[in-house]
């Protein structure tokens, strides 16, 4: 096996000072190349969706853009930047710039747009500050949508007694409730696991003439299964299908998929997935995903790949998500090697080199111990420039010790702790660090031992029991014991009763 070269190491710790340089000044980062149109012209969605960072305020931005033009911002154009904000999960942002509609006077609000501002106080500031701003609202503003916020509100954060009462309310003021009421209900009850309930409430829609959609489907299909009630779910197949005014989409066909292999019907599981392909929208990337997704988990290779090559025609370019499920796929297959082949198309696919892609085929040839081809990808990927993470580093390192390739395994080590500056929350697990040392101690390497305890120092120190531990095995195995009681002293590790018990060893051992 190749040693983890210095110059390896000496580029990881360069790609370190990059990468914190780097974290500092960018806050949002997509996860797929763009090609802009050169001189396109400027609005206002250009100047906000780039703003990432959720503490950037847009209200100086909406300001000067206010300023700045003749004619105010378009209200249609404003709801689009709310939806895809939204959408993005920018969910400060998206209230910001609803809240700056509304205090400039210059729109009209429907209750469509306070409903959708009660969601957002909701995300935000929970459901307290959803209820004020509900309660502030005109009677005649408090219709179906914005009843139907506050209860989105209410159940978002699990409030089972708010939800029931306020359900209640509507009713009593006779507001026209929809499978959309029913739907957050069942899932305030499928959020705890009170499938019984959900099976309640959905017979509940259907004998008041409300006629379920997906979701409600969807949700009921869960409540089966958690039952482990099969059957229940074929007869929610053949009520969907039966119906000449619903079409079943793909969603619901994979979800019953999914239940299907877990239970060990896997014609059953076929079928729901040739459904599913028969209703995806063609150029619907997460759909493909999903179904390559449960074909690797059927263990079907030839549908997975068909799938894979329909998704590249139909979408045009595929995104670091669509390469990571096929990646995931092929070595849930075991198929690593045809998993890296595919790097080689991720890496001239344009998309920004993302770590999660390759790592899937890193962790994915450790599974398998074939140990030196995952450091070989990692090695090529720091000499590219591409950041590794340390953990990756020291799965090698348990892997090279299971194999007792002790050298290996501290390369490997010293390459995870290289990675600490910038994972500041990653620390090794202490079985690891235990069990290198101690091979370090048998392998008589002190150079190494004493590089690895300055290491550890700065990301996990050892503690008293370690040094005690390594003291013994260092008695145990005939070697000295001079670097570990030195490093003790460094660490204030006091030199204590139990200390001289153990060293006393040593001595009888050499009389």
């Amino acid at each position: 096996m190749k040693q983890f070269s210095s110059q390896c190491l000496k580029t990881i710790l360069t790609k370190v000072e990059t990468t914190i340089i780097l974290r500092n000044n960018s806050y949002s980062t997509r996860l797929y190349y763009t090609n802009p149109k050169k001189n396109k012209k400027e609005t206002l969605y250009s100047k906000i969706s780039p703003l990432g960072d959720p503490k950037t305020t847009l209200s100086p931005v909406l300001d000067e853009w206010l300023q700045s033009t003749p004619n105010k911002p378009a209200f249609a154009e404003l709801k689009r930047i709310i939806l895809d904000l939204r959408k993005r999960k920018r969910f400060s942002q998206a209230l910001q710039v609803s809240e700056w509609m509304q205090k400039q006077g210059l729109y009209t609000f429907t209750s469509v747009e306070h409903a959708v501002q009660l969601d957002l106080i909701g995300k935000v500031h929970g459901f307290g500050s959803a209820e004020t701003y509900f309660n502030n609202l005109s009677d005649h503003e408090k219709n179906e949508k914005t009843n139907g916020a506050l209860l989105h509100c209410y159940v978002r954060q699990d409030q089972i007694e708010k939800s029931l009462t306020h359900l209640e309310k509507m009713k009593e003021k006779g507001l026209a409730l929809s499978s959309v009421t029913f739907n957050d209900i069942m899932c305030l009850y499928t959020n705890n696991n009170r499938g019984e309930e959900v099976l309640n409430v959905f017979t509940h829609m259907k004998t008041h003439g409300i006629s379920p959609d997906n979701l409600s489907y969807r949700l009921c299909i869960n409540a089966y299964e958690q039952r482990s009630e099969m059957e229940g779910m074929d007869k929610i197949f053949e009520e969907m299908e039966s119906r000449s005014d619903f079409v079943i989409d793909w969603n619901t066909y994979t979800i019953a998929a999914n239940y299907y292999i877990k239970a060990g019907l896997h014609y059953k599981a076929r079928n729901a997935l040739i459904k599913a392909e028969e209703k995806l929208d063609s150029k619907d990337a997460e759909g493909y995903n999903h179904l390559i997704s449960l074909h690797a988990k059927l263990g079907n290779k030839k549908d997975v790949f068909r799938i894979w090559e329909l998704e590249k025609i139909a979408c045009r370019r595929c995104v670091n998500k669509d390469y990571i499920v096929m990646l995931e796929s092929l070595v849930k297959l075991g198929e690593v090697e045809e998993a890296e082949k595919m790097l080689v198309d991720w890496e001239s696919s344009g998309n920004i080199h993302d770590f999660r892609v390759p790592n899937i085929v890193i962790l994915g040839y450790i599974a398998k111990g074939l140990y030196e081809k995952a450091e070989m990808i990692l090695e090529e990927l720091v000499n590219k420039g591409i950041q590794t993470k340390p953990d990756s580093w020291a799965k090698l390192v348990s892997g090279y010790l299971d194999n007792d390739e002790v050298k290996n395994a501290v390369e490997c080590m010293k390459a995870a702790l290289s990675l600490c500056k910038i994972s500041k929350s990653w620390k090794p697990y202490l079985k690891t660090i235990t069990r290198i040392l101690d091979s370090t101690v048998k392998e008589g390497n002190f150079e190494d031992l004493q590089m690895l305890i300055h290491s550890l120092r700065n990301v996990s120190p050892l503690n008293r029991q370690s040094y005690l531990s390594l003291l013994e095995s260092c008695i145990k195995n005939g070697k000295e014991v001079d670097v570990i009681l030195e490093n003790m002293r460094i660490d204030k590790v006091v030199q204590d009763e139990e200390t001289e018990l153990i060293l006393s060893k040593k001595v009888m051992l050499e009389a």
